[in-house]
């Protein structure tokens, strides 16, 4: 739907999440073959109409210059028939996942003889709300239906052709499969004020997810009348410990850093134990100057590496999204659990160590939604976690942290099976 055609935007919100709502209470009892059905006719269609994809998606291409795009973004925003079976792939792999809905977390007997169950249930209506990648419309969908939720996606403007027909495909889906029509439905209008109007219809809307930037994330944070899941910045560290074997901590902090820069799981910094810093640091140094990456530390990191900037206090806070890295030299563990609960955004956060004893302090006191031990912060994904896909991570505590699959988009509620008992 064009701008000009909603005359007033904020009843054209209104319907949407009343049909949104209306479409959950249906989802909520829909079987999961029914749900099975509708991602396998939705990944079979993605494959059959790449090329219509393709040429929806080459309209936001060749407008992204005029949005300000830079080429990483561009190149996160183009589809091609690879990707496109990529996000196939995804929904086969979603798929193949057990249906979250209904089942039994816990059951106990009373002394009374009631059964008490406490049964996994949807969220009900999901506002998801992001940026400009359009694979994300469709995992976004797919996680939030298999999950038993109808979800309103309000996408980047950047977005808009390619998200419209991902959406248009996912509803013919939709009605092959016998799901509701309004499961998946897409704001027709690149209107801010309708983000507005959603975030303040919580009788409707359930939960709001924002994924992108953060004054995105702030202004739903701030704005919404219903529970966020968020996460404002991904700071992630990498500390190499004093026992550390130097190549594994070489290899995780390379990927760490330079496998994808823009990324909110990429290191932003690095934190080393002064017993090692000589021997670390100016192999560090090399290679991530064959990356293109400057570095940012202190005082004895500058002394180890003359290329280095003396980094700022702002630098130890900062999520870079590009080619730098902050550096820090500690002289203790327990120093390096302070830094990183300092500046980090407890996002994720990995050690390299030998020592076991120091990699469970680490993994208790660092306080990230993912901690890792002898591996790249690059793995906080849903995806590599077997999720099969994410809608976010969250850095949050309630109701969810790290990445956002299945179980996490839904809640639960007890079901309890008597046998006439009354209370004395």
């Amino acid at each position: 739907m064009a701008v000009a055609e909603i005359r007033d935007l904020g009843q054209y919100c209104l319907d949407l999440a009343r049909r949104a709502r209306r479409a959950s209470a249906d989802l909520a009892i829909v079987r999961g073959e029914i749900k099975s059905r509708w991602l396998r006719a939705a990944a079979r269609m993605l494959r059959e109409q790449s090329c219509d994809i393709v040429t929806a998606n080459s309209l936001d291409v060749d407008c992204a210059g005029h949005f300000g795009l830079s080429q990483a973004q561009i190149d996160r925003l183009r589809l091609t028939p690879e990707r496109i079976n990529e996000m196939a792939q995804s929904l086969d792999e979603i798929d193949a996942l057990a249906d979250p809905v209904g089942e039994i977390i816990e059951s106990t007997v009373r002394p009374n003889r009631l059964e008490v169950q406490k049964v996994r249930v949807p969220l009900g209506v999901v506002l998801f709300i992001y940026e400009s990648r359009p694979n994300v419309t469709v995992d976004a969908a797919a996680l939030c239906v298999k999950s038993g939720n109808a979800v309103i996606l309000r996408g980047g403007k950047e977005a808009a052709h390619s998200n419209q027909a991902l959406v248009e495909l996912l509803a013919a889906a939709a009605v092959e499969a016998g799901l509701p029509a309004d499961a998946v439905q897409l704001v027709g209008t690149s209107d801010r004020a309708a983000v507005g109007h959603l975030l303040a219809m919580d009788e409707w809307i359930d939960v709001a997810i924002p994924r992108g930037g953060e004054s995105l994330i702030r202004r739903v944070a701030a704005e919404a009348k219903m529970p966020v899941i968020k996460h404002f910045t991904g700071n992630c560290h990498v500390y190499v410990d004093r026992s550390a074997d130097m190549n594994m901590a070489l290899a995780v902090l390379v990927n760490s850093k330079c496998q994808r820069l823009g990324v909110c799981n990429t290191a932003e910094s690095l934190v080393v134990h002064a017993e090692v810093a000589e021997r670390f640091l100016p192999r560090a140094g090399e290679a991530l100057a064959r990356h293109g990456i400057e570095i940012r530390g202190d005082e004895r990191v500058c002394d180890l590496l003359p290329s280095a900037v003396k980094a700022s206090e702002k630098d130890y806070a900062a999520e870079y999204l590009g080619p730098v890295i902050s550096a820090k030299v500690v002289a203790s563990l327990d120093e390096a659990i302070r830094h990183i609960n300092r500046y980090g955004s407890r996002h994720t956060d990995a050690i390299v160590t030998a020592d076991l004893a120091a990699a469970r302090e680490f993994a208790a006191r660092v306080d990230s939604s993912a901690v890792l031990v002898n591996a790249s912060t690059r793995f906080n994904d849903g995806g590599q976690f077997g999720l099969g896909a994410e809608i976010g991570i969250s850095t949050d505590k309630f109701h969810a942290r790290g990445p956002c699959g299945l179980k996490e988009l839904t809640s639960y509620k007890y079901v309890v099976y008597g046998n006439g008992q009354v209370r004395e």
